[in-house]
């Protein structure tokens, strides 16, 4: 759960969609991701809160919201040293589906419901 929490926010926030930050952060919260670590976030390369695993998570993250995606074939082995294949598919299904949730919104220009709390701002 950590995982697909970590890799649906950073999703969220690169895509910049007000909607899925704000409805996600309380997601995420559920799935055990406390605030610091959601502030952190931009930082999650050098930050104490985050550790290898993590950082892969969000590398691939970053790498699938690009345009193009752009996912290198260091970066899927280093996945594939700490997932099952099943997991991975699973984990690219998340990333996936929180780019379109968040270009639709966009699109439609649904903006923060107003559950986040006053942190619903994008943040890279």
């Amino acid at each position: 759960a950590r995982y697909m929490a970590l890799a649906g926010v950073k999703t969220a926030t690169l895509v910049a969609c007000e909607y899925c930050i704000d409805i996600g952060s309380q997601i995420f919260r559920q799935l055990g991701l406390t605030d610091e670590e959601l502030l952190a976030m931009p930082a999650y390369r050098t930050s104490p809160l985050f550790d290898e695993v993590d950082r892969s998570v969000l590398d691939y993250a970053i790498g699938m919201t690009m345009t193009p995606a752009e996912v290198s074939d260091e970066l899927f082995a280093a996945l594939e040293t700490h997932f099952e294949h099943d997991q991975i598919v699973e984990l690219t299904h998340l990333i996936a589906m929180e780019n379109m949730r968040g270009r639709f919104g966009i699109g439609l220009d649904i903006g923060s419901a107003g559950s986040a709390r006053g942190w619903c701002v994008p943040f890279r």
